[in-house]
């Protein structure tokens, strides 16, 4: 029975109430970039752009809850077997607590993703887009296996694995509306302490100086302490350091996947095989010369 309700739980996620939400305000948004901005590449809504990223969300939505039922059997049992204690779920704190903890591993599962190949791997298809828009938010990985590992110390420490979960699904739903470039900075306190859409539009900017900034999911606090913070200084170019021109969702989802493979195949020792895997996007071992087609490789921040 209680693993019944553990299931119920998992599914009643604060984002699948949202998606109703989520595709009104995509509606209006491209509705007033209708009246608005029509000839400036990169500003409001392309068709093609927008369907491939709602696909890529739709599949995102069944990889993620698949991901989750899985994952929830594992961190229930190290929360029943393992966790010293047990958080109280009832208690506003825990809540409020979770939330902040959450919101920390978010930063640290994002930072990864970026400067690690076979993270971004999984998570570049998110900024493989050139436009920046309501529609952008729901282009998601359909890999999400790493969050796995920086979710897995909440259940050790006491944190109900449902309501992990939860908390992150309410996280995931307040990054949605820092996609947007209808909305410009917002007062000064809020910008210094949260995750807003100035702040977003970096984390998707392709420009040198906005590469590898802005990782906070809910807070932008997490990047001014670990020093991985940028202001907006211009409108950012969006999109990958290389554009990967094509709107195959399966390319999007895997390419760089084939890419690390066919770079491991390659590869003359163990230490440039691994490195391949687990060095930055774009490494190469030192004494290999020759230039490297990094089109998905390169993080676009």
């Amino acid at each position: 029975m209680q693993t019944l309700s553990y299931l119920w739980h998992a599914i009643q996620n604060p984002i699948l109430y949202a998606l109703p939400v989520f595709f009104a305000t995509i509606a209006v948004e491209a509705a007033f970039y209708a009246r608005e901005v029509r000839q400036e590449r990169g500003k409001g809504y392309l068709a093609m752009d927008t369907r491939t990223s709602l696909t890529m969300g739709l599949g995102a939505l069944v990889f993620m809850t698949a991901f989750k039922l899985a994952t929830l059997v594992f961190f229930t049992f190290l929360w029943v077997r393992v966790a010293p204690w047990h958080i109280p779920a009832n208690a506003w704190w825990s809540w409020v607590a979770l939330a902040v903890v959450v919101d920390l591993a978010w930063y640290c599962n994002h930072r990864f993703s970026h400067r690690v190949r076979i993270g971004w791997a999984a998570h570049q298809a998110h900024h493989s887009s050139e436009y920046f828009n309501f529609g952008t938010a729901l282009r998601q990985k359909w890999n999400p296996w790493s969050e796995a590992i920086f979710w897995l110390p909440l259940p050790l420490v006491g944190f109900e694995p449902w309501a992990i979960y939860t908390v992150f699904g309410a996280n995931l739903v307040y990054q949605f509306f820092s996609h947007t470039e209808t909305i410009g900075t917002l007062p000064r306190p809020v910008e210094f302490v949260f995750n807003t859409p100035s702040h977003h539009r970096v984390h998707h900017g392709s420009d040198d100086i906005y590469l590898d900034k802005n990782y906070g999911g809910i807070l932008i606090i997490w990047d001014r302490m670990f020093g991985t913070f940028q202001a907006e200084l211009h409108t950012p170019t969006y999109g990958l350091t290389k554009p990967v021109g094509t709107y195959n969702v399966f390319k999007l989802q895997y390419r760089e996947y084939a890419n690390i493979f066919r770079d491991v195949r390659r590869a003359t020792t163990w230490r440039a095989r691994l490195g391949y895997v687990f060095g930055p996007p774009g490494w190469e071992p030192r004494d290999n010369a020759a230039p490297k087609d990094v089109s998905v490789a390169v993080p676009a921040a």
